[in-house]
């Protein structure tokens, strides 16, 4: 069986990085990743991809992207679901990241502080 997915898309806002209770590094990104055609009105998609990255991917990830940041991701897609505070049965549907590229330059204001 093959589970692979390979997206090269924006982040939608900066990463934001937590630690789990045993102190492993997480971030949960949202890549905007736009389709291949065009639909009925000449327009075309976007979807909106949620993405876990941990440790040093996380890490990384947080350090040196930022809104607008092209990113490439490989990973596997996982599914999950919890029961949420009203008592019903809430999905989840997500890429985990083995690797994370950074296509787009450092952002300006980290090249700023470089300096």
């Amino acid at each position: 069986m093959i589970n692979q997915v390979i997206l090269v898309g924006r982040l939608t806002k900066d990463p934001e990085i937590r630690y789990t209770a045993d102190g492993a590094p997480v971030a949960n990104i949202t890549l905007a990743v736009s389709r291949q055609f065009r639909n009925n009105a000449g327009e075309i998609d976007t979807d909106f991809v949620n993405c876990t990255l941990w440790r040093r991917t996380a890490e990384n990830t947080a350090n040196y992207c930022r809104k607008g940041s092209i990113v490439g991701v490989i990973g596997r897609i996982q599914t999950r679901s919890y029961e949420s505070a009203e008592r019903t049965r809430v999905y989840v549907t997500e890429v985990v990241a083995d690797s994370v590229r950074f296509m787009s330059g450092k952002p300006r204001e980290l090249v700023e502080q470089e300096a």
